[in-house]
């Protein structure tokens, strides 16, 4: 009987579940995870420190200290006092806890605060909060489409746009990843049909910026309106932090601006910000927003100190930028395959797997915290490690990953004659 590699199977190889009983993994899935157990810890390693530049991990069941590479925290904001003090600060007066959803019991005075400062952060009319990001997403398109729209979004556009527009009965159509001409042959195609296009501003998994300024010719030829995310770029990118738009100078002309606190904040909660009849209709049908608690109001207060940090925080933006020049352009001299990322997100591609798995295991026994990223997540031969540079990370924390890296990666790379991307 042909026996399959365990290290040769994929998440995609277990989607579909099994014939029996939908409440009941998959017998092979059970199976892989076993036999894929050492190279299963690298995934949901439990943290035992907060996350910043050097963090604690549990490994084996004790703690060591890492340098993080791994954690999103662009500004480097996760510990910062004055957020803290907020937060603290505010649990007198407003509890633990929103005690209901934003449309009946749960808005605040200060979540209202917090609307008005990212309006005003992105010259905008309005602005409405979601409990997360992933949230936010799927809720917008339940709010935005119905069965017979048709969406176009970009290949590499997040999963909460995929898994949103799926559930409202619209028609998902995808473009290459930047490709404009393929953009405009959908727009063309589908021209008698109500559309939208959703691109993100800063590519999660390649730490490429849209060509929003070609991608809203396109739209405008068309008559379309553009949602773009500004997950990871919002207070990371621009002059003071309005993302990707504000850095290429296009905040006019998009419709819909998302964005959300867990990258360049480090804290957590997802946002739109638009015109304010579109979102007063939008908090009226985004299931996600009426059905979920509202953010804390002790929390919001902090989101809110993060907030107005960020916009005055050119020269955490600059040194976010320098760090992330100084990594890559490191990486790029060790022989390594760091794809076409401009910004603080930096892969590391390989489309050897197995060597993947081995290099994040022999990194974690370094005391370097990465995590692989593998398929569906990213194509079969570019899975990679995603390096999340931070505002905080001193240039010895750099160099000292890089000198890891080197060891562990390139040095065994160029002794196999070969680099990540062959």
């Amino acid at each position: 009987m042909h026996t399959v590699d365990p290290r040769t199977l994929n998440l995609a190889d277990f989607y579909d579940g099994h014939a029996t009983d939908p409440l009941a993994a998959p017998p092979e899935f059970v199976d892989w995870a076993r036999a894929t157990a050492r190279e299963q810890a690298l995934f949901q390693q439990p943290l035992a420190a907060s996350a910043g530049p050097r963090t604690r991990l549990v490994v084996d069941g004790r703690e060591r200290e890492f340098i993080n590479l791994a954690s999103l925290d662009y500004l480097g904001l996760n510990r910062h006092p004055a957020i803290a003090a907020a937060i603290a600060d505010s649990f007198a007066r407003w509890g633990v806890g929103a005690c209901g959803v934003p449309l009946l019991t749960g808005m605040s005075a200060v979540q209202r605060e917090l609307e008005a400062e990212v309006a005003s952060m992105l010259g905008r009319e309005d602005a409405m909060l979601f409990p997360s990001g992933f949230s936010g997403g799927v809720g917008l398109m339940l709010a935005l489409l119905r069965g017979g729209d048709v969406a176009i979004a970009d290949a590499k556009a997040h999963m909460c746009w995929l898994d949103g527009i799926r559930s409202t009965g619209a028609k998902l159509q995808m473009f290459p990843h930047g490709d404009v001409d393929a953009l405009a042959a959908l727009l063309d195609k589908f021209r008698d049909r109500r559309r939208i296009v959703v691109v993100d501003g800063l590519y999660s998994m390649d730490g490429d910026v849209a060509d929003l300024p070609a991608i809203l010719d396109v739209c405008d030829a068309y008559g379309v309106g553009l949602i773009v995310d500004e997950a990871h770029s919002i207070f990371a990118l621009g002059r003071t932090g309005g993302g990707a738009t504000e850095q290429l100078g296009v905040e006019g002309r998009v419709r819909l601006l998302f964005g959300t606190f867990s990258k360049g904040l480090a804290m957590l909660g997802g946002f739109a910000a638009g015109r304010a009849d579109l979102l007063q209709y939008a908090r009226l049908y985004a299931h996600p927003f009426g059905f979920s608690a509202a953010l804390p109001p002790a929390y919001a207060a902090g989101v809110l100190a993060g907030t107005r940090l960020a916009r005055a925080g050119a020269d955490l933006r600059d040194r976010l930028g320098a760090n992330a020049r100084y990594f890559r352009d490191a990486l790029k001299g060790l022989g390594l395959d760091t794809g076409v990322s401009t910004t603080h997100v930096i892969p590391i591609i390989f489309k050897d797997r197995p060597f993947l798995y081995e290099s994040g295991l022999r990194l974690r026994d370094r005391g370097l915290y990465v995590v692989p990223v593998d398929y569906p997540a990213v194509p079969e031969d570019a899975v990679r490690f995603r390096i999340a540079i931070s505002a905080a990370h001193t240039r010895d924390d750099l160099d000292e990953a890089l000198n890891i890296i080197e060891d562990v990666v390139a040095r065994p790379l160029r002794a196999r004659g070969a680099n990540p991307a062959r």
